[in-house]
């Protein structure tokens, strides 16, 4: 149904946006306060980016799960349980007494987050058509966009000030809030009375099929592979700016910013391109931008230690590109799933946290006296995103696949 898709920016779609900042703001308010997390739990086994890997490890899984349960029940039952977690899940982070429980806490969060993630994608597409789906896609990546450029300043001041566990109970009460506005201000979009009885089966059975769909897993895949490259960045941003480039929390945050907005504005155009242009056609472009940007960055390090104004711009336009490609891929895999669209969108969105906790595991593994390994990974996932696009797509017919 279009329910006002095509024009403006309906309200459901703001109240989306509530859902979709879920991610942004667990991910990154808490960055500026990785610094002082190892400074608490100094002398403990572990660092506090592995916190970061393991709700990557939630939000892939979780997926997996609630994108099922919305197929049989409905978007807003698995919703509740999800954001509850979620909220409860920020309590315990608060109340951490060493690295391991906040660790476990972080995967508890995401197995919550993700209910968010994954219903905001089915819900656009109970809504509305691959042209607007990408529109929509576009306008909530204005949300993941101003969260980030928000989030860390908001983080490295509650830091200064408050301390780091001050941010998981905002994040619990940002929870809190979310799940009272989805309960008072989001209609149900999916029809159930027809849905057959839910088993393991049946669930294997859907998650195979797409997995067989080359199609879906170009869009899929490729867009996963351009996240983790993102979340390479996020995982190694900190250590690469505050520790080596010796960048203050609050500098830190200002130019994460920086960073976000090339990707708002990246996403806002996109919205307004994809009126005239295929969203297929754009993605095409996009990845190819992102495979020359990899070429770059692999060329900084054989040139010498880069300089902080070397390495910035093919991170701000890495960054920038995933506003052309995460809206456009959704709305491309999702479009001939309007039944399951919650099952295809919890395999999509379990590739893409799946993809970025590797790329983010290896990140914190990789930290050392250099930038290099951070050039190197967002490099390795960019060529891995447009490469696998190529590979997949080639041969698929249709409209929805002529990329």
């Amino acid at each position: 149904m279009s329910d006002g898709c095509g024009r403006g920016l309906p309200p459901w779609l703001l109240l989306l946006g509530l859902l979709i900042a879920i991610g942004p703001l667990s991910i990154d308010m808490y960055l500026p306060g990785f610094p002082a997390m190892a400074a608490e739990f100094a002398g403990q086994a572990g660092r506090p980016e592995y916190t970061l890997a393991s709700f990557f490890v939630g939000m892939a899984f979780g997926q997996l799960l609630y994108g099922p349960l919305s197929d049989r029940f409905g978007r807003k039952p698995p919703l509740y349980v999800g954001l509850a977690l979620y909220t409860l899940a920020s309590i315990g982070g608060a109340l951490a007494v060493n690295l391991d429980h906040l660790t476990a806490w972080r995967l508890v969060q995401g197995l919550g987050g993700c209910a968010g993630m994954v219903i905001t994608r089915a819900v656009v597409r109970d809504r509305c058509g691959l042209r607007d789906s990408a529109r929509a896609f576009s306008m909530l990546m204005l949300v993941m966009g101003v969260a980030p450029i928000l989030a860390p300043m908001l983080g490295g001041w509650i830091v200064t000030g408050f301390g780091w566990r001050a941010i998981f109970w905002i994040l619990a009460g940002f929870g809190a809030c979310s799940l009272i506005a989805m309960r008072l201000g989001l209609s149900e979009s999916h029809d159930t009375r027809h849905e057959p009885p839910l088993s393991w089966r049946r669930i294997g059975n859907g998650f195979l099929g797409l997995l067989g769909e080359r199609a879906f897993m170009a869009y899929s895949l490729s867009s996963g592979l351009a996240m983790a490259g993102f979340f390479a960045y996020i995982a190694g941003s900190p250590h690469v700016f505050i520790e080596l480039y010796h960048l203050s929390a609050n500098q830190y945050g200002w130019l994460f910013g920086l960073n976000a907005l090339a990707f708002i504005v990246a996403s806002q155009a996109n919205a307004r391109l994809v009126r005239t242009m295929a969203p297929t056609r754009v993605l095409r472009r996009a990845l190819r931008l992102l495979a020359v940007t990899a070429v770059w960055l692999i060329g900084l390090p054989a040139l010498g230690e880069p300089s902080l104004t070397a390495l910035l711009p093919p991170l701000t336009v890495t960054i920038a590109s995933l506003g052309f490609i995460i809206p456009n891929a959704t709305a491309s895999a999702l479009a001939t799933h309007g039944q399951r669209a919650g099952t295809a969108s919890a395999l999509m969105g379990a590739l893409q946290f799946g993809l970025a906790t590797v790329a983010g595991t290896v990140m914190g593994l990789s930290h050392g006296a250099s930038a290099a390994p951070l050039a190197w990974i967002m490099a390795t996932c960019a060529l891995a995103a447009w490469v696998s696009h190529r590979a997949l797509i080639r041969g698929v017919r249709g409209a929805q696949a002529a990329a």
